[in-house]
């Protein structure tokens, strides 16, 4: 029987492994980091240097204000590529927009992703932009970051220890809750009142972990501090846990209650009926780091205003993997399926008509 793909969002690391991983293309050695579960970039060798790449879509939801929608497009971007702790420097970027984006719309659009590349010191070097008949929002084109630095500056999975502690920003769901927000206020403000839905909207900006990143890693890396990055996209919280986990060869043990919240996110999600750890998350990082430094990273974040804790540790693989909820031990799974994408469409039917 063949294996299907999934309903809606990434697909399932079965058909990654099936599909997409024995098919990579010419082998090379300066290749240091390769395509894998729970990594957000590929890092070669060239020229004695790391350079890490990373790909995603360009996601533009005019919906959010033309503004917010282009701030958030390249934060999704730019967000994987700081997680190698590489400093994102190039942008190459293909926009295949729809026939109805206008003059206008394309100028406020790119001058809000030229400002925050320049903020971010991202210069763009190539790109293509046309707009085409059956092109739709919100995948309006693809692009990618390149990152540079020196061979021992990049964290990935395998620099991972057992004992490393885990420590994680700003909580579950951000995205969701963030998106949610932006396209919603209206009926937040109805359920929970104006104050409820104007300070709810400021989530959005908290939908990029390049500070967070570019924070952590100020302490050390590797033997010295920080080891792996992942940033919760897709599956959220429990899925970026699996993943970083997986990728290192190593179990992990969770305590969920010390996971920190953003005010908001928990009534938000359960207006939408989505369960916020397993939901969709840009803006949160998971950080595997040495214990000598995990304070040292907690500390220097909050000095830039960024909420995190230490909620557990990376363990040897065959004790699995394990998350404590209520004092109970169970086993951490991975979501496989987002329930964000599905209510985030639903909504749009039910409350945009």
């Amino acid at each position: 029987m063949e294996s299907e793909l999934p309903e809606i969002g990434k697909i399932s690391p079965q058909i990654f492994d099936e599909l997409i991983l024995p098919r990579l293309g010419a082998r090379s050695d300066h290749i240091l980091v390769g395509p894998q579960h729970g990594v957000d970039v590929g890092i070669v060798e060239i020229g004695g240097k790391a350079l890490s790449f990373t790909c995603d879509p360009v996601f533009i939801v005019p919906q959010y204000g033309w503004e917010r929608a282009a701030w958030f497009a390249i934060h999704i971007i730019a967000s994987d590529s700081v997680t190698s702790g590489l400093k994102p420097k190039y942008l190459s970027i293909d926009l295949n927009l729809p026939m109805e984006m206008t003059r206008e719309q394309l100028e406020v659009m790119w001058t809000i992703i030229h400002q925050q590349c320049e903020q971010m010191g991202i210069s763009v070097i190539t790109g293509h932009t046309a707009r085409y008949d059956n092109c739709h929002y919100p995948m309006v084109g693809g692009a990618t970051i390149i990152g540079t630095g020196e061979l021992d500056e990049y964290v990935t999975p395998r620099f991972a220890r057992a004992g490393d502690k885990i420590i994680i920003t700003k909580g579950p769901a951000i995205e969701a809750s963030g998106i949610f927000a932006a396209m919603f206020p209206g009926l937040l403000e109805e359920k929970f009142g104006a104050d409820f839905a104007k300070k709810a909207e400021s989530i959005f900006f908290k939908m990029s972990v390049v500070e967070d990143a570019m924070t952590a890693i100020t302490v050390g890396v590797r033997d010295d501090g920080v080891s792996a990055m992942h940033d919760a996209t897709e599956c959220g919280i429990w899925g970026g846990l699996y993943e970083v986990a997986q990728a290192a060869g190593l179990g992990v043990r969770i305590e969920k209650d010390e996971i920190v919240i953003e005010d908001r996110v928990l009534e938000i999600c359960q207006l939408f009926d989505i369960d916020p750890y397993a939901s969709i998350s840009e803006g949160t990082l998971i950080i595997s780091c040495r214990e000598h430094k995990a304070e040292k990273v907690v500390d220097v974040l909050a000095r830039k205003g960024i909420r995190a804790s230490i909620v557990g540790e990376l363990t040897d693989a065959k004790k699995g993997m394990v998350l404590i909820e209520g004092g109970q031990e169970k086993k951490l799974r991975h979501p496989v399926v987002d329930p964000f994408w599905r209510a985030f469409y639903d909504a749009v039917q039910k409350y945009s008509t």
